[in-house]
């Protein structure tokens, strides 16, 4: 089932999640990251997190199909990541153009570094720990970033986050228009 995405205003996006019961409602789970990918497909999206459909939960999903790193196409990543814990980031530090589904029109260059070391429980339940880099741990970042209630746009200089603020109020009207 593809599922509504929450666009920026919504207060969900600026909650730190809570973790999850993994055992208790591991069905509920597994329709839920079954959902998420329809959903990123769908949309071709590259990451998705909880918050961004509205649940208040440590889970986000990646899938790398539509990427190129070097000019070249990668390797498709997929993995889920449940009650993550990022251990540490490190690396080289390099911009980006990122953007987000739940601030559609927006894009800009944020920096973060290139590797990120990473703890979370997968869609088997199997607890991992595995370091990334590159294009995968820039989205494990933003991703990650959704659980922890900030946004990617908390990364712009005060010159650019001057420049999107007509954009946002846009994006902020339509959602009030939207309840009328």
């Amino acid at each position: 089932m593809i599922l509504p995405i929450v666009v920026y205003g919504n207060p969900i996006l600026r909650k730190k999640c809570i973790d999850i019961d993994i055992y208790s409602c591991r069905k509920k789970i597994q329709e839920l990251i079954k959902d998420m990918f329809e959903t990123i497909q769908k949309v071709k999206g590259i990451g998705l997190a909880a918050p961004q459909i509205g649940k208040n939960i440590r889970l986000f999903i990646v899938e790398t199909p539509y990427l190129l790193e070097n000019g070249k196409d990668i390797d498709n990543y997929k993995e889920v990541f449940i009650n993550a814990r990022i251990l540490k980031i490190h690396g080289k530090e390099y911009e980006f153009n990122e953007g987000c589904l739940s601030i559609p029109g927006i894009m800009g260059y944020v920096k973060r570094k290139s590797h990120v070391s990473i703890e979370y429980y997968d869609h088997n339940l199997k607890k991992k720990k595995e370091t990334l880099k590159g294009i995968c741990a820039r989205v494990i970042q933003h991703e990650y970033d959704h659980i922890e209630g900030k946004l990617f746009i908390d990364y712009f200089s005060s010159i650019k986050k001057k420049l999107i603020e007509k954009k946002l109020k846009i994006l902020l009207d339509r959602k009030k228009n939207l309840k009328k």
